[in-house]
């Protein structure tokens, strides 16, 4: 029987992903859907200006939207997912939680939370435990679990794969698809013919977001990773897929050959979303490219290549679909996760 599922912020360019990545997921189905207060009472059909690049599903469509508040959703939906802006979600999300429910969320707030498990499930499957933490904590009879923003899980599996070798500081400069920005986001004459080196939060979170992701929990607390990030971030005309630039020294020596093998051999997970091979090495030096390599493993793979020495002892590029790895995907994933874990 599948787990009855909800969309919070539904309208939005991630909650119509979610859609699309729910609607045929044979563990999941969708009971409910929510946004603002403006679309509450209409379908979803007429509530949202679909933009995703399938038909939008005809049960969904004409399915009737609801406010996004814990009084608006059946009790009997196990799991949400949250796609809110996070200034609605740091409003919102504790309320659901308080009020029972499980949710996934890819919302910023309350991603560097102590007591929050942010969990990349190939990278960190066992920081989801810390939700036991959570609830005692918080008293909460729900529960709540994030994935990171888009970049930073773009290049934090391929970190994973390269710390057997010791990792001690690490570079990346992002090259960051539009669509990261949400439809509004960056107006054509903004962006076209042009690159905008500056995306407000973005470097902060790569560089927070990394060392917990890669940090240890021994059950009662979580300790963040010591390795040392820095980050350059950058929105280029791309509409999807984040291409980045990584620099990585390590304490043991590391060739390119090393870090292809490693990443090469980084094992996936049996997940229905998780794909075959999650690490896609690229011998070619002008690959990954956004147009021909993010939809990878249906979008949920990591593309690198272009291994080399350079001042430090590896660079290379690597890649994701923002809106389906780096976000919607991600949160289906985490979800995924919940229900193999029983927490749902």
């Amino acid at each position: 029987m599948a787990v009855r599922v909800g969309v919070l912020g539904a309208t939005g360019a991630v909650g119509q992903r979610l859609i699309q990545l729910l609607e045929p997921h044979p563990e999941f189905e969708i009971a409910a859907l929510t946004a603002s207060e403006s679309s509450a009472g209409k379908t979803y059909r007429q509530a949202a200006k679909w933009r995703v690049d399938s038909p939008i599903p005809d049960d969904v469509a004409e399915m009737t939207v609801s406010a996004t508040d814990p009084d608006e959703v059946p009790d009997d939906v196990d799991l949400l997912f949250s796609s809110l802006p996070s200034s609605v979600g740091e409003q919102v999300e504790p309320a659901f939680c308080e009020a029972g429910y499980v949710m996934s969320s890819n919302s910023s707030n309350a991603r560097m939370a102590d007591d929050v498990p942010l969990v990349i499930p190939e990278v960190n499957a066992e920081h989801i435990d810390l939700l036991e933490v959570q609830r005692d904590e918080r008293g909460w009879d729900g529960a709540m679990v994030k994935n990171p923003n888009c970049s930073t899980i773009t290049f934090v599996p391929t970190l994973a794969a390269l710390e057997q070798f010791g990792l001690e500081e690490v570079h990346v400069a992002t090259l960051q698809a539009v669509s990261g920005a949400g439809y509004d986001g960056v107006s054509s004459m903004e962006i076209i013919d042009n690159a905008i080196p500056y995306i407000g939060s973005e470097e902060e979170k790569l560089e927070t977001e990394s060392r917990k992701l890669l940090g240890e929990f021994d059950g009662a607390e979580l300790s963040h990773n010591s390795v040392e990030v820095a980050a350059s971030c950058n929105r280029i005309p791309t509409i999807d897929g984040h291409l980045e630039n990584v620099w990585v020294e390590t304490e043991d020596d590391l060739t390119p050959e090393d870090a292809a093998d490693a990443m090469r051999a980084y094992p996936s997970l049996e997940l229905r979303s998780s794909p075959d091979q999650l690490i896609h090495v690229f011998d070619e030096p002008d690959r990954p490219q956004p147009r021909m390599d993010r939809t990878l493993g249906d979008g949920m793979a990591i593309a690198a290549g272009g291994l080399r020495e350079s001042t430090f002892d590896l660079q290379y590029n690597c890649l994701a679909h923002n809106t389906i790895r780096g976000a919607a995907g991600a949160s289906v994933l985490n979800g995924e996760l919940l229900l193999d874990q029983g927490y749902i």
